[in-house]
């Protein structure tokens, strides 16, 4: 049973008020390109990431805006910002670091919001049905190539406007050379393994 790889650049999810300390009272977002799941996209805004030790500029905003703020990072961008940030699903930021965001309108200091993303796969009630997975089910996955990988602990995600892709973060995508593999033309899936 073969699913789409989704990677995962680091990114933020803003709450509307945070949008509207950075970008000024109002700003609605510009769509930059739709993405996978129903609904969500990758808007034209940026902010830059200030942590302890270290920055990171140009970080993408995902909309539409979200109840909490909410930062995606890799471990290795962590490592730069001089942040431990907790391997989490989406949502899960209880607990986590906080980091600056600075845009162009203003600054917000977050107490917490900063986490790796737990590798996951989303898929909706029907899709979930014909692989024969549960929600919160742990799969593996195979990844193919020259530097074929098998992913353990992948967390499974059903909801009625999820769209079948396995997510995995940059330095996961690396791991696996699933950026060698997109360059070569190939279309990029992984093969779901059960114990």
């Amino acid at each position: 049973m073969k699913i789409r790889i989704g990677v995962s650049a680091r990114h933020v999810h803003l709450n509307r008020q945070d949008l509207d300390t950075l970008f000024g009272d109002g700003y609605e977002f510009e769509i930059s390109k739709d993405l996978t799941q129903s609904g969500q996209y990758a808007s034209t805004a940026e902010v830059d990431l200030i942590g302890p030790e270290g920055e990171i500029k140009g970080v993408r905003i995902l909309g539409p805006c979200r109840n909490e703020t909410q930062i995606e990072v890799s471990k290795t961008d962590g490592y730069r910002l001089g942040l431990n940030a907790p391997l989490r699903l989406s949502g899960k930021i209880i607990g986590s670091p906080g980091v600056k965001l600075i845009g162009p309108k203003g600054e917000v200091e977050l107490n917490e919001g900063v986490i790796v993303a737990k590798r996951h796969i989303h898929v909706n009630p029907q899709q979930a049905s014909k692989f024969g997975i549960t929600n919160a089910q742990h799969v593996k996955v195979y990844v193919e190539g020259p530097r074929a990988l098998i992913f353990e602990e992948v967390e499974v995600r059903v909801n009625d406007d999820f769209d079948a892709t396995f997510h995995i973060d940059t330095d996961e995508a690396n791991a696996a050379g699933v950026g060698d593999l997109e360059e070569e033309g190939k279309i990029i899936t992984g093969e779901l393994k059960f114990d």
